[in-house]
């Protein structure tokens, strides 16, 4: 079986899981916990590092890793990937994934987030959501998005998130 039979396969599996959990003698779902809503604010400092295209890869693609340190009312670091193509006409996209981890408004802990950008002619759009279920320690459960505003050259962040309530 090659790859992409693999990757459609488990795909196959997730898509009919929820079938499978309302089958006789399939455990019902745990019950709902009280979900807290907040808002975080604060700035932060990144660094990319391109990295050499592999061989055979289209050299109009390119990959960085990103290395950020979170302030305010996350304290955190961060460590990530991002795929990137542009164009001479100010358009271009990316795509990126990053794991952050440290202490939101005091919960510590960690959680992926998931990039998705485009810009046409100059004009951005982005989309960046945490990663369902990728929530650990005291941040397990988290769900929100994230946005980021440049100003002058300097990152800051706005998100919008929900936690399962403190226990």
């Amino acid at each position: 079986m090659n790859k992409i039979q693999s990757v459609a396969g488990i795909f196959l599996c997730l898509a009919i899981s929820p079938f499978a959990q309302n089958s006789p003698g399939a455990q019902s779902a745990p019950a709902k916990q009280k979900v807290v809503t907040g808002h975080a604010t604060g700035t932060f400092e990144v660094k990319g590092t391109p990295q050499p295209a592999e061989v055979g890869a289209d050299a109009s693609i390119s990959r960085m890793l990103l290395d950020k340190q979170i302030h305010g009312d996350l304290e955190a670091t961060s460590k990530g990937q991002m795929l990137a193509t542009g164009s001479a006409q100010s358009s271009g996209a990316y795509v990126a994934l990053e794991r952050i981890t440290g202490t939101l408004k005091g919960r510590a802990g960690s959680f992926a987030l998931q990039h998705n950008a485009t810009m046409t002619r100059g004009t951005p759009q982005m989309s960046i959501t945490v990663v369902p279920d990728s929530g650990t320690g005291q941040l397990e459960g988290i769900t929100g998005t994230f946005t980021i505003k440049i100003d002058n050259g300097k990152h800051s962040y706005d998100f919008e998130y929900a936690l399962p309530e403190a226990q």
